[in-house]
């Protein structure tokens, strides 16, 4: 690569760019592109500049002497300077991203930037380093990025100002991504699953964005709150991030609206959800919407004539597994049901009635657990209480014990606080264990159908999972607010190709266990100009994807065109 000065005569004056120049291997000649735009000679000279030309000139001179420098000193190296291994098991997510075709949308939006490097080959980068092996994004830059297959041209200065970008758009890039998956896949949005998680920032102070809140890890740093939405098939297709103190609850109408408004996403959904996000304005809005719901419910916090109805043994039916031994017992009732909540705009009280259909499970594995838990509770609220502890050491023993400060009279006792045992709630705790109840909107829909409906939020789990595990999301050595939101951005991605690869290429036969396996494990090394060794394990799964792609993947040998025909290779 060349650099050279380019002066342009028009009626304004004349015009300096400084270009380079470089061989075209598809062209098979030079070609030039413009490096740096400079400006007009009389309007430099009045900044200051006496004789531009000559002073652009010696910067072409020191951009040529740099130049010629690295390439001398990439000639010099020493084959130990860099590693023979190449990481290529992030092909297949490789496959489905290209096949997207989402580059040429990202490029576009890229016109708007001054930026000189490829916004999509740095989320591709990104999200391959990460598929591999995830790290800070310094030591992702430095070493593993390097390892992959393909080069990619940024600096790291580069990438932290193409997060930072790509986090103030991420709306925009998921939009993108889901526009291109309904041409080529299509979501089913008949049924929604949606849940939230958090992560935890090691730092001391708060922030606008990471602020303190209920950690799910019951940490006491500021936390960053994410919602995540799945179809029906347990493909991604929203992400909402939010300040840790902020309720979870809003969210999910958020990412409903903005999924329709900006998917155009037509029709009734079930929102799926647990019972955090269970509340009368979340029902009331999926209603308004023409949505329907499916939400657990605490049994515990039911009225004492709905707890009756639960604990009553009649109409309860059986559901066993091939083996014949009680999986579960499960029975329903529809009714007319009264919610209130307090508007958030207006302040004002909303009352409405609704016909919903309940359902309530009882499982004895799942009772046989609780109760223990809740014996060792209360176990351990007993001896507290012999050895008059203070309160603060009860910790989640509290509930089952009364603290007060007052005699039987309602005379004060100078302070002393007085501890009895909730002898109520401990045996209504333990009659409700093993309960289980959804409610839902789907009055004609069977009730094992929305038992088996809503259990699928697992799925989200493991996506959350696959998040804080498998890709390390967390801790996050981020300072700025998008570049934060960029860093999961290339999470949520790298989720999402997982997935399609999981679903919808190999119809949810393998675990994604066993796909990360791969994913890590597959790599080459290069033992001569164009010959490579493969250092992979041999597993069933490995055999059974090359089958399936027809690839040599578990070839000893491998050439530069075997590798080049796997990162090619359309599912």
């Amino acid at each position: 690569m060349a650099y050279f000065l380019k002066k342009t005569n028009n009626k304004k004056g004349t015009y300096l760019q400084i270009y380079s120049s470089f061989y075209d291997p598809e062209r098979r000649h030079t070609a030039h592109k413009a490096y740096k735009p400079i400006g007009y000679v009389h309007e430099l000279q009045a900044k200051g500049i006496d004789d531009p030309i000559s002073f652009y000139k010696e910067e072409v001179i020191r951009l040529n002497q740099e130049a010629n420098a690295a390439k001398a000193a990439k000639k010099a190296k020493q084959i130990s300077d860099d590693s023979p291994e190449k990481l290529i098991g992030y092909f297949p997510m490789k496959n489905i991203n290209d096949k997207l075709s989402v580059k040429k949308y990202i490029d576009l939006m890229q016109t708007a930037t001054d930026f000189r490097f490829n916004v999509f080959g740095m989320i591709s980068a990104l999200v391959y380093a990460r598929l591999v092996q995830p790290c800070s994004k310094s030591k992702t830059y430095d070493e593993v990025i390097p390892k992959l297959f393909e080069s990619y041209d940024f600096s790291l200065n580069q990438l932290y100002d193409g997060l930072e970008y790509i986090g103030c758009e991420y709306e925009k890039i998921i939009e993108i991504y889901n526009h291109q998956i309904q041409q080529m896949y299509q979501f089913d949005t008949s049924h929604t699953y949606f849940d939230c998680t958090n992560f935890y920032f090691e730092i001391d102070r708060e922030d606008d964005f990471r602020k303190k809140g209920p950690s799910k890890e019951n940490r006491k740093e500021p936390i960053v709150g994410l919602g995540l939405l799945l179809d029906a098939n347990q493909i991604p297709i929203g992400m909402k991030l939010f300040p840790g103190n902020q309720s979870e609850k809003p969210v999910i109408r958020n990412i409903i609206d903005d999924l329709k408004k900006r998917n155009s996403v037509s029709g009734r959904t079930i929102q799926i959800a647990d019972k955090g996000l269970n509340c009368a304005e979340n029902i009331f809005h999926a209603l308004k919407n023409g949505d329907g719901y499916i939400f657990s419910k605490s049994v515990k916090m039911l009225p004492e004539t709905e707890k009756t109805w639960v604990l009553l043994p009649n109409n309860y039916r059986d559901v066993k597994n091939a083996a014949g031994e009680t999986l579960y017992r499960i029975k329903e009732c529809v009714d007319e049901f009264e919610y209130k909540f307090t508007e958030s705009e207006t302040g004002s009280l909303k009352k409405f009635r609704i016909t919903e259909k309940r359902i309530v499970t009882f499982n004895p594995k799942l009772a046989k657990k609780q109760i223990y838990e809740i014996n060792k509770e209360v176990e351990k609220a007993r001896l507290l209480k012999a050895s008059q502890a203070k309160k603060s050491e009860y910790g989640d023993s509290a509930k089952y014990v009364i603290f007060t400060a007052a005699d039987k009279k309602g005379n004060d006792t100078d302070g002393k606080v007085k501890v009895t045992m909730n002898e109520e709630l401990i045996q209504k705790s333990l009659e409700l264990a093993g309960y289980n109840m959804l409610v839902t909107s789907e009055i004609s829909m069977k009730d094992k159908d929305v038992y088996n409906a809503y259990h699928n939020l697992w799925r989200i789990e493991e996506s959350f999972r696959i998040m804080k595990s498998q890709l390390d999301a967390r801790p996050v050595y981020l300072q700025k607010q998008d570049t934060i939101v960029g860093h999961f951005l290339i999470c949520y991605l790298a989720v999402l190709l997982t997935r399609l690869l999981q679903f919808k290429i190999l119809k949810n036969g393998y675990s994604s266990e066993e796909l990360f396996e791969f994913v890590r494990d597959f790599r080459v090394a290069k033992i001569s100009d164009r010959k490579y060794i493969n250092l992979s394990h041999g597993t069933s799964f490995i055999r059974e994807l090359s089958e399936l792609c027809s690839l040599p993947l578990t070839s000893y040998f491998l050439n530069e065109g075997d590798i080049k025909k796997m990162l090619s290779h359309r599912f």
